[in-house]
């Protein structure tokens, strides 16, 4: 198909929800601080966070194939768009929580919509590579939202961070209506049925529930540090902004691990085996992050390479999860989306009530090598 979208507006769309996520982490201590409530409590925001935005991509990705995937963009940055204004307003924590769950529900377009059309625009050889220049610009996007966010939270507080919010709704909107084209014509009814029996048959695809486990091993290592981090630096005396500008050693880390990616991909490497070292390699830095989380903000080096790992990981794992679902792209993309990030929240809920990043790291890490030896084995 011919690629008549730009790459770089859907480079900008995937990296939005890590951004919005990021520029908000800076700000977990004085939303405690603000609406008075504990630590786990707050934690939520990020945990429900990621079950909504699971509901999402599983609503926006049937509509990518009921109405469209242009349709369905446009529609899902509204509902952001709303989401963010009503946490700027937001009276009390259960009204600001319910404001980041319509947020996420809407900015999961930026995940499922743009993945869609990618798939839609490349065939199976050039999505890998495509993926990896989108891990590349994926490696931007943490330091951004965590220095954005740092500067916003100690001059206008939370509040500035979600009229920020609001404006980029707003801009994204406006852009993607005049630059987005539409990339599937034959837009058709998704009925219960059919939807049923598609995720009848993922659950039963070993390599969809292996994807998914491995998806969410990596997603709750990196979302680990922006839910328990901040607390690490305040009890150690850290200011705001330092917290903001440690996001510039785990942007080095996913940069590193992006262009490694890259490099290893155009050499003709296979996914499967650079999914496999990056799984190990977390797992490993996993044990020394354990090790020094205790000991300051040492456990930042540990740390680099966890990210350099998410980064080699996630674009391989993503590229080929639905090679076999080509005829129903939109709708097996947003189950799959449903699953893993539905894995995420539960393991973001459960990293909340461990409160300790050195244990939480080696837990889902180890969850990772578990996953591949698992069906490892099935395969043998």
């Amino acid at each position: 198909m011919k690629k008549t979208n730009p790459i770089w507006l859907l480079t900008l769309l995937v990296m939005l929800p890590q951004f919005i996520e990021t520029i908000y982490s800076p700000v977990l201590p004085m939303v405690q601080e603000k609406f008075g409530v504990k630590e786990e409590s707050v934690t939520l925001t990020i945990s429900l966070y990621f079950i909504a935005f699971a509901l999402g991509v599983a609503f926006w990705g049937v509509q990518c194939d009921r109405i469209g995937r242009k349709k369905s963009l446009e529609y899902g940055l509204i509902t952001y768009g709303i989401g963010a204004l009503t946490a700027v307003f937001a009276p009390n924590f259960i009204i600001f929580l319910a404001a980041r769950i319509i947020s996420a529900f809407g900015i999961s377009v930026g995940s499922i919509v743009t993945q869609t059309i990618l798939r839609d625009s490349y065939d199976k050889d050039h999505l890998s590579k495509v993926f990896s220049w989108i891990g590349i610009g994926l490696s931007v996007s943490p330091v951004v939202g965590m220095i954005t966010g740092s500067v916003l939270a100690s001059s206008v507080g939370h509040q500035g961070i979600f009229v920020t919010l609001c404006l980029l709704a707003v801009l994204f909107f406006t852009i993607s209506r005049q630059k987005i084209s539409e990339t599937h014509h034959s837009v058709k009814e998704i009925n219960i049925s059919t939807l049923v029996k598609l995720f009848k048959r993922m659950i039963q695809d070993g390599e969809i529930i292996r994807c998914c486990l491995l998806i969410m091993s990596f997603n709750v290592l990196l979302f680990s540090y922006y839910s328990l981090a901040p607390f690490i630096f305040k009890e150690y005396h850290y200011s705001s902004y330092t917290f903001g500008y440690s996001s510039i050693i785990l942007a080095a880390g996913t940069f590193a691990g992006a262009k490694l990616n890259r490099f290893l991909l155009l050499r003709n490497i296979q996914p499967k085996y650079l999914v496999k070292a990056s799984t190990f390699t977390a797992f490993a830095a996993s044990i020394f992050v354990w090790i020094l989380a205790s000991k300051g903000i040492y456990f930042l080096i540990p740390y680099f390479f966890i990210v350099m790992a998410f980064s080699t990981a996630i674009p391989n794992i993503l590229s080929t999860a639905l090679i076999n679902y080509k005829n129903e792209t939109g709708s097996a993309g947003a189950l799959l989306g449903l699953i893993y990030y539905i894995l995420i929240g539960s393991g973001l809920i459960g990293i909340g009530l461990i409160q300790n990043l050195g244990i939480s790291c080696v837990l889902f890490s180890g969850i990772g090598v578990g996953t591949l030896l698992l069906f490892e084995g099935k395969k043998n």
